[in-house]
Protein backbone atom coordinates (compact mmCIF):
# COMPACT_ATOMS: atom_id res chain seq x y z
CA UNK A 1 0.00 0.00 0.00
CA UNK A 2 1.07 3.29 -0.95
CA UNK A 3 1.74 6.13 2.13
CA UNK A 4 -0.29 8.96 0.79
CA UNK A 5 0.45 12.78 2.66
CA UNK A 6 -2.25 15.62 2.16
CA UNK A 7 -0.78 18.79 3.05
CA UNK A 8 -3.64 21.45 4.25
CA UNK A 9 -3.91 24.75 5.90
CA UNK A 10 -7.36 25.72 6.07
CA UNK A 11 -10.66 24.39 6.35
CA UNK A 12 -9.78 20.62 4.44
CA UNK A 13 -13.07 19.79 2.18
CA UNK A 14 -10.61 18.39 -0.42
CA UNK A 15 -9.40 16.42 2.42
CA UNK A 16 -12.88 15.05 3.55
CA UNK A 17 -13.40 14.09 -0.31
CA UNK A 18 -10.44 12.25 0.16
CA UNK A 19 -11.21 10.16 3.45
CA UNK A 20 -15.12 9.32 2.57
CA UNK A 21 -13.57 7.82 -0.64
CA UNK A 22 -11.14 6.14 1.08
CA UNK A 23 -13.65 4.69 2.80
CA UNK A 24 -16.09 3.50 0.36
CA UNK A 25 -13.03 1.43 -1.26
CA UNK A 26 -12.23 4.14 -3.68
CA UNK A 27 -9.02 4.57 -3.32
CA UNK A 28 -7.21 1.23 -4.28
CA UNK A 29 -3.68 0.68 -3.33
CA UNK A 30 -3.17 3.33 -0.92
CA UNK A 31 -4.49 5.16 2.20
CA UNK A 32 -3.82 8.50 4.11
CA UNK A 33 -1.18 7.95 6.58
CA UNK A 34 -0.81 11.09 7.46
CA UNK A 35 -2.29 14.84 7.41
CA UNK A 36 0.37 17.81 7.82
CA UNK A 37 -0.96 21.21 7.86
CA UNK A 38 0.64 25.29 7.91
CA UNK A 39 -1.31 25.98 10.12
CA UNK A 40 -2.38 24.80 14.18
CA UNK A 41 -5.67 26.06 13.71
CA UNK A 42 -6.71 24.51 10.63
CA UNK A 43 -10.40 22.55 10.95
CA UNK A 44 -8.37 20.26 8.07
CA UNK A 45 -6.94 18.65 11.32
CA UNK A 46 -10.17 18.17 13.18
CA UNK A 47 -11.07 16.27 10.17
CA UNK A 48 -8.12 14.21 10.35
CA UNK A 49 -8.43 13.35 14.46
CA UNK A 50 -11.98 12.18 13.74
CA UNK A 51 -11.04 9.86 11.37
CA UNK A 52 -8.02 8.34 12.96
CA UNK A 53 -5.35 9.68 10.59
CA UNK A 54 -2.06 10.80 12.30
CA UNK A 55 -1.50 14.65 11.46
CA UNK A 56 1.20 17.28 12.85
CA UNK A 57 1.58 20.81 12.42
CA UNK A 58 4.78 22.40 11.17
CA UNK A 59 3.53 26.28 11.22
CA UNK A 60 5.15 28.40 7.94
CA UNK A 61 5.48 31.16 10.62
CA UNK A 62 8.44 29.50 12.20
CA UNK A 63 10.41 29.39 9.12
CA UNK A 64 12.45 31.83 7.72
CA UNK A 65 11.80 31.60 3.93
CA UNK A 66 10.21 28.86 1.75
CA UNK A 67 13.10 27.17 1.24
CA UNK A 68 13.74 26.73 4.90
CA UNK A 69 9.65 25.82 5.54
CA UNK A 70 11.08 23.13 2.48
CA UNK A 71 13.13 21.44 4.05
CA UNK A 72 11.76 20.86 7.45
CA UNK A 73 8.37 19.79 4.93
CA UNK A 74 10.91 17.20 3.29
CA UNK A 75 12.20 15.74 6.71
CA UNK A 76 9.18 15.12 7.98
CA UNK A 77 7.48 13.99 4.23
CA UNK A 78 10.34 11.39 4.48
CA UNK A 79 10.17 10.02 7.66
CA UNK A 80 6.19 9.34 6.71
CA UNK A 81 8.15 7.21 3.93
CA UNK A 82 5.37 9.34 1.47
CA UNK A 83 4.93 7.62 -1.90
CA UNK A 84 2.15 10.50 -2.82
CA UNK A 85 1.95 13.91 -1.99
CA UNK A 86 -1.44 15.72 -2.35
CA UNK A 87 -2.04 19.27 -1.81
CA UNK A 88 -5.29 20.15 -0.47
CA UNK A 89 -5.80 23.76 -0.11
CA UNK A 90 -2.42 24.06 1.07
CA UNK A 91 -1.14 27.81 0.97
CA UNK A 92 2.58 27.62 1.17
CA UNK A 93 4.42 27.57 -2.17
CA UNK A 94 6.77 24.55 -2.33
CA UNK A 95 10.83 24.96 -3.27
CA UNK A 96 11.97 23.33 -6.22
CA UNK A 97 14.21 21.19 -4.39
CA UNK A 98 10.95 19.41 -2.62
CA UNK A 99 9.73 19.23 -6.25
CA UNK A 100 12.25 17.84 -7.70
CA UNK A 101 12.90 15.63 -4.81
CA UNK A 102 9.26 13.64 -5.28
CA UNK A 103 9.40 14.03 -9.21
CA UNK A 104 5.83 13.54 -10.57
CA UNK A 105 4.81 12.21 -6.26
CA UNK A 106 2.64 15.93 -6.02
CA UNK A 107 -0.75 16.35 -7.29
CA UNK A 108 -2.97 19.49 -6.91
CA UNK A 109 -6.46 20.30 -7.61
CA UNK A 110 -7.14 23.43 -9.21
CA UNK A 111 -10.42 24.95 -9.42
CA UNK A 112 -10.26 26.03 -12.99
CA UNK A 113 -9.83 24.21 -16.60
CA UNK A 114 -6.01 24.97 -17.10
CA UNK A 115 -4.58 26.58 -18.95
CA UNK A 116 -8.18 29.23 -18.41
CA UNK A 117 -7.63 31.04 -14.79
CA UNK A 118 -4.82 29.62 -13.49
CA UNK A 119 -1.19 30.45 -12.75
CA UNK A 120 0.02 33.44 -9.98
CA UNK A 121 -2.70 35.10 -8.02
CA UNK A 122 -5.57 32.67 -9.23
CA UNK A 123 -6.70 30.32 -6.14
CA UNK A 124 -9.56 30.00 -4.04
CA UNK A 125 -12.64 32.71 -5.23
CA UNK A 126 -10.52 34.25 -7.15
CA UNK A 127 -10.75 31.75 -10.08
CA UNK A 128 -13.95 32.15 -9.96
CA UNK A 129 -14.42 35.69 -9.85
CA UNK A 130 -12.58 36.00 -13.05
CA UNK A 131 -14.34 33.23 -14.48
CA UNK A 132 -17.45 35.37 -13.84
CA UNK A 133 -16.19 38.01 -15.20
CA UNK A 134 -15.14 36.55 -18.33
CA UNK A 135 -18.48 35.31 -19.10
CA UNK A 136 -17.23 31.60 -19.98
CA UNK A 137 -19.93 29.06 -20.25
CA UNK A 138 -18.07 26.30 -19.12
CA UNK A 139 -15.29 26.15 -15.88
CA UNK A 140 -14.62 23.04 -14.03
CA UNK A 141 -11.41 21.35 -11.59
CA UNK A 142 -7.99 19.94 -13.23
CA UNK A 143 -5.77 17.49 -11.29
CA UNK A 144 -2.33 18.07 -12.06
CA UNK A 145 1.39 16.90 -11.04
CA UNK A 146 3.23 20.16 -9.53
CA UNK A 147 5.98 21.25 -11.09
CA UNK A 148 8.38 24.20 -10.37
CA UNK A 149 5.65 26.19 -12.44
CA UNK A 150 2.84 27.31 -11.00
CA UNK A 151 0.02 25.25 -11.90
CA UNK A 152 2.11 24.20 -14.89
CA UNK A 153 2.49 20.68 -14.25
CA UNK A 154 1.36 17.58 -16.16
CA UNK A 155 -2.24 17.54 -16.26
CA UNK A 156 -3.88 14.18 -15.08
CA UNK A 157 -7.76 14.50 -15.19
CA UNK A 158 -10.07 17.27 -15.73
CA UNK A 159 -14.09 17.62 -14.93
CA UNK A 160 -16.33 20.84 -16.75
CA UNK A 161 -18.88 22.39 -14.90
CA UNK A 162 -21.57 24.63 -16.20
CA UNK A 163 -21.56 28.33 -15.54
CA UNK A 164 -25.47 29.40 -14.84
CA UNK A 165 -27.39 32.71 -14.61
CA UNK A 166 -26.68 33.82 -11.57
CA UNK A 167 -23.93 32.46 -10.10
CA UNK A 168 -21.78 34.32 -7.19
CA UNK A 169 -18.29 33.32 -7.14
CA UNK A 170 -19.81 31.62 -3.96
CA UNK A 171 -22.27 29.58 -5.61
CA UNK A 172 -20.06 28.72 -8.76
CA UNK A 173 -16.73 27.44 -6.28
CA UNK A 174 -19.41 24.97 -4.63
CA UNK A 175 -20.74 23.71 -7.70
CA UNK A 176 -16.88 23.23 -9.13
CA UNK A 177 -16.07 21.67 -5.66
CA UNK A 178 -18.84 19.51 -5.49
CA UNK A 179 -19.45 18.53 -9.42
CA UNK A 180 -15.43 18.23 -9.66
CA UNK A 181 -13.28 18.58 -7.30
CA UNK A 182 -14.03 16.32 -5.30
CA UNK A 183 -14.51 13.57 -7.84
CA UNK A 184 -11.32 13.70 -9.80
CA UNK A 185 -9.04 14.28 -6.62
CA UNK A 186 -9.68 10.78 -5.34
CA UNK A 187 -9.84 9.22 -8.85
CA UNK A 188 -6.33 10.78 -9.56
CA UNK A 189 -4.89 9.31 -6.13
CA UNK A 190 -6.23 5.84 -6.91
CA UNK A 191 -4.74 6.26 -10.61
CA UNK A 192 -1.66 7.11 -8.92
CA UNK A 193 -1.50 4.60 -5.95
CA UNK A 194 -2.16 1.46 -8.88
CA UNK A 195 0.63 2.59 -11.01
CA UNK A 196 -1.79 3.51 -13.90
CA UNK A 197 0.07 7.18 -14.17
CA UNK A 198 3.08 7.32 -16.77
CA UNK A 199 4.51 10.95 -17.48
CA UNK A 200 6.12 11.27 -20.67
CA UNK A 201 7.36 14.74 -22.32
CA UNK A 202 5.56 17.27 -19.65
CA UNK A 203 2.19 14.78 -20.67
CA UNK A 204 0.61 12.35 -17.92
CA UNK A 205 -1.08 9.80 -19.66
CA UNK A 206 -3.83 7.50 -18.21
CA UNK A 207 -3.84 3.94 -18.19
CA UNK A 208 -7.88 3.11 -18.48
CA UNK A 209 -7.76 -0.35 -18.74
Amino acid sequence: MKHIVVLVSGGGTNLQALIDAQKRGEIKGGEITCVISSNSEAYALTRAKENGIKSCVLPRKEFSDNKAYSDALLNVLQEEQADLIVLAGFMTILDVSLIRAFENRIINVHPSLIPSFCGDGFYGLHVHEHALAKGVKLTGATVHFVNEICDGGPIILQKAVAVENGDTPEILQRRVMEQAEWKILPQAVSLFCEDRLTVVDGKAYVDFV
